[in-house]
């Protein structure tokens, strides 16, 4: 099979150096790269140029409108006719594209998507949110690769869709924020089928700061709200239980002056927490921090999710401002 690999960018000529490298030593070099500058004011065509002679590349700038429809503007520009996207600040371990063939080949579905993982030389604070953002305990798990119970719904960062599938939806819609699962959810409605492949991972480096993983997780609290709105039926109990986990953990806090042992609750959860990632990781640093970032996490996704359901579902109101104005951090 041959692929088309696209990548919306902006601002990341540091993250776009490291992806590229890690696709130019592919075992499987079946593949073109199709990236779209989304207005960047910082240039990333000096590393484009860097990579010419060893991949086949489409470079293209654009106003900056969002990775959605940049992912929209790649595609219209592909040649082959399956279709891979991914974020820029990822790294793709070299058998990815073999795996994804191979995959594809035995047991071939529309859509595909992978895990996230990390590397060694990330830093602990990476460590600590790809934890996080990977872990039974405050996802359920579903990023790092556990299958779920229901279809599979990619997500942009690793995904994979058949140019037929992505033309019949009508590739990424407007949607600011939840682009990704809008973008499933409308693949699945239309009856194409979708897998997770947990070989297919890739290394996903993420927010470096607490604070910038807070903007993330609150944005996509809000945006499940609207994807309810969006796709009605959609909205699942998993999905509000980080607004459940901040409601009750307020709740503690105020009952805690009357019943101090109800601090044991957040207590043992950080300790559950601290010793999975301590086992997965095997870095008493790494394992502490996952501690705070998983009440980032939880609070964040929670609060954007509280937040988005009280001014769009109580109050009827339009669509909810996001924290954070940008589409890119």
């Amino acid at each position: 099979m041959f692929f088309s690999i696209i990548i919306p960018l902006y601002n990341r000529p540091d993250e776009l150096d490291e992806l590229m490298a890690s696709l130019s030593v592919q075992t499987d070099m079946r593949f073109e790269v199709i990236i779209a500058e989304d207005g960047s004011f910082k240039k990333s065509d000096a590393v484009v140029e860097k990579y010419r002679d060893k991949l086949s590349i489409i470079y293209f700038e654009k106003p900056n409108t969002g990775p959605g429809l940049s992912r929209n503007e790649g595609a219209a520009r592909a040649r082959y006719d399956y279709l891979i996207f991914f974020d820029s600040d990822c790294i793709i371990p070299p058998y990815y594209i073999e795996k994804v063939s191979r995959f594809l080949t035995d047991h071939y579905v529309d859509a595909y998507g992978g895990p996230d993982a990390a590397l060694p030389s990330f830093t602990t604070v990476q460590k600590a949110i790809n934890y996080a953002m990977t872990s039974f305990f405050t996802t359920g798990g579903i990023r790092g690769g556990r299958k779920s119970m229901e279809r599979f719904h990619p997500r942009s960062f690793n995904l994979g869709v058949s140019r037929e599938a992505f033309n019949k939806v009508g590739g990424y819609g407007t949607m600011r924020f939840g682009e990704d699962i809008d973008f499933s959810l409308r693949l699945i409605k239309k009856g194409f089928s979708t897998a997770l492949i947990p070989e297919a991972y890739v290394y996903h480096k993420r927010r470096s700061t607490f604070k910038q993983f807070f903007r993330q997780v609150f944005n996509s609290g809000i945006a499940r709200i609207n994807l309810h709105l969006a796709h009605p039926g959609s909205l699942r109990l998993v999905h509000a239980l980080p607004a459940l986990f901040v409601t009750m953990m307020v709740m503690i806090s105020i009952l805690s002056v009357f019943l101090p042992l109800l601090l044991t609750i957040p207590v043992l959860y950080s300790l559950i927490v601290f010793l999975d990632s301590l086992t997965r990781n095997r870095s008493a640093k790494v394992a502490l921090f996952s501690i705070g970032a998983a009440w980032v996490q939880l609070c964040g996704y929670g609060t954007g999710f509280l937040s988005a359901a009280w001014t769009r579902l109580v109050m009827k109101k339009g669509a909810f401002r996001a924290f954070e104005k940008k589409f890119y951090d």
